[in-house]
């Protein structure tokens, strides 16, 4: 994974990824991604792209963007705060959406 880009803010990565073909809005939800009606386990999907961001002032505003393709070829986005990645989550989700340098 290697991010050919570079976005300031949150919402610029996300207009921008949008025009690339990441148009679902996934989410979390128990141990797989969801964008209603599809839930995806963590064998059916691929981060592609993964974009952080630290709040200048305002822990708050901290949110990692990732962009996503399943294996069925859907594209999107799933955007988290640093607190949302729970122990709810299954091991498999965290290591895949841990950040690695």
């Amino acid at each position: 994974m290697d991010n050919k880009f570079h976005y300031a803010t949150v919402s610029d990565a996300i207009a921008n990824l949008r025009k690339r073909g990441f148009v679902k809005d996934f989410n979390l939800k128990d141990n797989c991604i969801v964008c209603h009606p599809e839930n995806y386990a963590h064998d059916e999907f691929q981060i592609v792209e993964v974009y952080r961001y630290e709040g200048d002032t305002d822990p708050a505003d901290e949110a990692t963007v990732y962009a996503i393709e399943s294996t069925t070829g859907s594209k999107g986005v799933l955007v988290t705060s640093y607190g949302a990645i729970t122990d709810s989550m299954s091991s498999e989700i965290l290591r895949k959406l841990t950040i690695r340098k």
